[in-house]
């Protein structure tokens, strides 16, 4: 997930290389020296992982945005196509549609149809949290609310903001705390969540961010930890263009948001020969998950662009397998 400027830049068409030549290290990978796991034991085994698995709807962002699959049957694809049963959606993919409760009834049914489980939506494009303008602020306040009400109708139990905002960092921390306390106040009665991603700016330093979400004073505002998303300084003219200037240590950040994390995004963008991110050591960042007690889902974003997204989905979901049996 990536505000516009970062969108365009993930949807350009960079040519994707052949999955033959790649995936058949993945499928090879034997796993600490053992015998190859076939993946439908795999798959098997998962539900012994002190985690749950799900997907992020931004994993197919280029064939949703292209229209070769529609937000409707995002719920069949996600489960024929690799047997994960709980989806996170992104409201870009139905954005008008927030207050339609016919089209909501009609995912909602698509879902229960299927045995499956809606986890959480992401909102983006609603405002700044964290705008200093306290009408401005109140505005983007008021524009989230119809999403607490699609949430709950779903059956999510959170939806992700930003606590985006712009000035200083207390300034802006000011800001970010009455605004996610006004929707966080708002949402407690509906029994759901505002969690809050590292996404960029000053949300992407661990220790801002949860200072932010513990000056709420709410228990139901808590983090999003995001394994990348960790770039604190851009080169470009706003906070969120150009190329990344400044990097917050991903596995402390991770660490830091532990403790108020209600939902986990696993980023992957590239994969090495045995099968493992090239960005995030997944061991280490899953001990960190496991650690903090978490048992929740950990929800699935590829973003890379040398697999397909669905290749990529798949080298993901094995490589979290993996790692979640080998410490669980």
């Amino acid at each position: 997930m990536k505000n516009n400027t970062q969108r365009r830049t993930f949807i350009r068409n960079l040519g994707l290389l052949g999955i033959g030549a790649y995936v058949s290290p993945i499928l090879l990978q034997s796993c600490g020296g053992a015998n190859q796991k076939s993946e439908e034991t795999v798959s098997e085994t998962s539900k012994d992982m002190f985690f749950k698995i799900s997907l992020a709807q931004w994993s197919l962002h280029k064939m949703l945005f292209a229209g070769e699959l529609d937000n409707l049957d995002f719920a069949k694809f996600t489960k024929d196509t690799f047997d994960i049963n709980a989806l996170e959606y992104v409201n870009a993919f139905f954005k008008d549609k927030a207050k339609d409760r016919n089209y909501l009834g009609e995912m909602k049914k698509r879902v229960n149809d299927l045995g499956m489980e809606s986890v959480l939506i992401m909102v983006d494009g609603e405002g700044f949290l964290g705008d200093l303008d306290q009408k401005a602020r109140m505005k983007s306040v008021d524009d989230h609310k119809k999403w607490i009400e699609a949430a709950k109708f779903l059956g999510c139990h959170s939806i992700r903001v930003n606590a985006f905002g712009r000035g200083t960092a207390e300034e802006v921390g000011a800001a970010a705390t009455d605004g996610l306390r006004n929707l966080s106040e708002f949402a407690k009665p509906h029994g759901i969540n505002v969690i809050v991603e590292n996404h960029g700016s000053y949300s992407s330093n661990g220790q801002w961010l949860t200072q932010v979400i513990q000056n709420t004073g709410m228990d139901n505002c808590g983090t999003l930890p995001d394994f990348g998303n960790f770039c604190v300084k851009r080169s470009g003219e706003t906070e969120w263009e150009g190329e990344c200037v400044e990097e917050y240590d991903r596995y402390q950040g991770v660490a830091e948001m532990m403790p108020f994390a209600k939902g986990v995004s696993a980023k992957a963008n590239n994969f090495d020969a045995e099968g493992n991110c090239v960005e995030t050591d997944f061991y280490k960042m899953m001990q960190i998950v496991k650690n903090a007690g978490y048992t929740g889902y950990v929800g699935i974003e590829y973003e890379g662009n040398d697999l397909s997204e669905v290749e990529g989905i798949k080298a993901t979901k094995a490589l979290l397998e993996r790692v979640g049996m080998e410490i669980s």
